[in-house]
């Protein structure tokens, strides 16, 4: 039986480009042009970015951002956050020798039913004793905590990712950790929505494609 020929060029000449852009949070800053033949083939797909792609200062190069592609009208793909995390090297960066790092990870829920993980990250000037770690930390999970339970997600977002406006939830931790021992450095060095609400209380965080749905 004789094959026909599948030209690469061919599959692309059926595709379309789509224009992703951010969440409202994020202003819907264009995110960048995908291609597929099929807008449901989109849903679910995640996106990269930095905050200085959206932002333009050159201070926000560290944080990168997730967004999930949730629906598409027309040739936009809207998205949602997904996370974020801030690069490894910059982390290395604020590590040193003779100095503490205390590391958290906590579990939090937003005003509007929102559930995220959060990890933060406090950095001391100087070597700090275990009992002294276990209570910045136990002062980290109340500030994070306290500090989602009053926000929106949206609100929530902008105190994670712009650590370097007044008010930020790194300052906040800051603030309280520094009644315990001298501190250097607070970071919110990842986070990762969980549950979404939803019509009878929250749901799981997960985007599925409509093509996926028809196969079960």
């Amino acid at each position: 039986m004789a094959r026909r020929k599948v030209r690469v060029g061919d599959t692309w000449k059926e595709k379309k480009w789509y224009n992703v852009v951010a969440p409202p949070v994020f202003g819907e800053a264009p995110l960048g042009l995908t291609p597929a033949d099929d807008p449901d083939k989109l849903i679910g797909r995640v996106m990269e970015a930095t905050l200085y792609d959206i932002t333009g200062d050159f201070a926000h190069i560290h944080v990168k951002l997730y967004f999930q592609i949730i629906k598409v009208e027309g040739d936009t793909a809207y998205t949602r956050f997904k996370g974020h995390e801030l690069m490894r090297d910059y982390i290395r960066s604020l590590t040193r020798r003779k100095t503490s790092k205390i590391t958290g990870i906590f579990n939090v829920w937003t005003k509007d039913g929102y559930g995220l993980r959060v990890t933060t990250m406090v950095f001391t000037r100087y070597r700090c004793k275990t009992s002294q770690k276990k209570l910045i930390r136990k002062r980290a999970q109340e500030v994070v905590t306290r500090r989602a339970a009053n926000s929106t997600l949206d609100e929530f977002i902008q105190a994670m990712v712009f650590s370097d406006r007044e008010g930020s939830l790194a300052q906040e931790i800051e603030e309280a950790a520094r009644k315990i021992y001298a501190i250097r450095k607070v970071e919110i060095a990842k986070s990762k929505l969980l549950w979404i609400p939803g019509p009878e209380g929250p749901v799981k965080a997960v985007v599925v494609s409509p093509l996926q749905l028809k196969k079960t």
